[in-house]
């Protein structure tokens, strides 16, 4: 497992094109044993227990004629480390008091960005490990 800043270090570029497919929208998902993300959802209870998680960034699907403008999407995959509760403006209380919300950090053991190859006609999975480094395969 490594921090976002390890595997940015590795792949800067394959980095910062995650960066941006997260960044492009407001919403994001992330899976731990429950899918709720609302105040005093199970969701942190959930990353207690088990630590692993899954968070994809937001989905936008290719459109019809266009699918050489597709962006692709991109997930993490990881363990949420927990650090504290944090206040209203996400930063952590650090008193240990029960603020709205947990603080975690994300430990990295894979990142994966899907798109279509410059034609548009094949799938393109490209996918960073901290053992494996970065690989990619096509698919019809």
């Amino acid at each position: 497992m490594v921090s976002w800043r390890v595997f940015d270090e590795a792949e800067p570029e394959f980095a910062a094109r995650v960066r941006t497919l997260f960044e492009a929208g407001r919403h994001k998902t992330i899976a731990t044993l429950r899918f709720g993300s609302m105040a005093r959802s199970r969701k942190g209870a959930d990353l207690g227990r088990d630590p692993r998680f899954a968070l994809h960034g937001p989905t936008v699907h290719p459109e019809p004629g266009r699918e050489g403008e597709w962006p692709g999407e991109a997930k993490i995959a990881g363990r949420a480390v927990g650090i504290g509760p944090v206040d209203p403006d996400g930063t952590s209380t650090g008193d240990g008091e029960d603020g709205p919300g947990e603080l975690f950090r994300a430990d990295i053991s894979e990142v994966v960005l899907t798109a279509l190859d410059d034609t548009a006609t094949r799938l393109v999975v490209e996918w960073w490990t901290p053992g494996g480094g970065r690989r990619r395969v096509e698919r019809d």
